[in-house]
């Protein structure tokens, strides 16, 4: 079954560069990742503080895999300095 997530992040508001630099850094990498069908990375235009990732997995032995992938275990030691809000949901693709 696919996995498709909405993941917010609220960059602090002198840190907004570093951590657009670090979730860029994710997009190509989790792309090539075996079940990455979908990765995009946005940031807000009317709230540049604010990003939006949308990724969908094939499966959850995919996410799974990602979730054990050297540049994802990178971005989670790193993210929480420039971030003073996350948070997730799962969505459900209609149609």
């Amino acid at each position: 079954m696919k996995i498709t997530k909405k993941v917010i992040f609220i960059a602090h508001d002198n840190t907004i560069d570093e951590l657009r630099d670090l979730l860029i850094t994710m997009i190509e990498a989790s792309r090539n990742e075996e079940g990455c069908e979908l990765y995009n990375i946005y940031q807000m235009k009317d709230k540049p503080n604010t990003f939006v990732v949308v990724e969908t997995w094939a499966s959850e032995e995919a996410l799974k895999g990602h979730q054990n992938s050297a540049h994802y275990k990178h971005y989670k030691a790193t993210f929480e300095p420039f971030a003073k809000d996350k948070y997730s949901d799962e969505l459900e693709i209609l149609g």
